[in-house]
Order: structure tokens, then sequence, then C-alpha cells
């Protein structure tokens, strides 16, 4: 598999963890964007939104249920923060492993680019 993002999971290619379950796993983005900019990706590979359906879509409900925890323990669940999520070359993903980026600490503007 030469997905980088099924490397990280492995540890074949290194990280920086902030949180890891049996289904998931998020780590600091290696080019951040804002202060706190972190991703978080399903252990399985799914490779975009595209390929959500009934029998893989539980996992998304739980990346936002590790989301909801995350923010909570950085405490900025009251300040704001912003979950992206880019599909396919005009949507701008560039990993082509289902990801959702995790922003926050500062004001985002929108529209974003």
């Amino acid at each position: 598999n030469d997905c980088l993002f099924c490397k990280i999971i492995s540890g074949d290619i290194p990280s920086s963890k902030i949180f890891e379950n049996e289904f998931v796993y998020a780590f600091k983005d290696i080019d951040p964007q804002a202060p706190f900019h972190a991703i978080i990706i399903p252990k399985e590979h799914i490779s975009s939104m595209n390929e959500i359906n009934e029998g893989n879509s539980e996992i998304i409900a739980h990346i936002f249920v590790v989301i909801n925890k995350l923010v909570k323990e950085l405490n900025i669940h009251e300040t704001g923060y912003r979950i992206i999520n880019n599909c396919g070359k005009d949507g701008g993903q560039t990993v082509n492993h289902i990801h959702f980026h995790i922003m926050g600490q500062r004001e985002l503007k929108w529209p974003p680019g």
C-alpha cells in the first residue's frame, strides 16, 4: 500500500500523534495553517467522501465524536474551530485517504479560498 496516511498509521512514516484508538488516528499537520491544526483519519482505508456508505458511515460518526473530545481537551470548543474535508481534485484533496482537518486557536476567515 503506497497510501501516505496508511503508512503514518502503520508507523512507517513518523507523525506527531495526538490521539489514537482502534478506529481512528489523529496527528498534527506538518504544514499548519492555524496555531492548532490536526488531521484525523480512519484506520480503515476509505479513499474519499465519495466512498461513504451504510457499511462504513459509523466510522465517520466516530471521527466526529473524537473531534468533540479533542476540542474540549484543547479548550477551543467555546472560542470555535473549523473542520474541513476536501474531496477530489477540485475540492483540494491531495491524499486519497479520507481525512478531516481540525483548525483553531485563531479567527478563521470565510470564504476559505
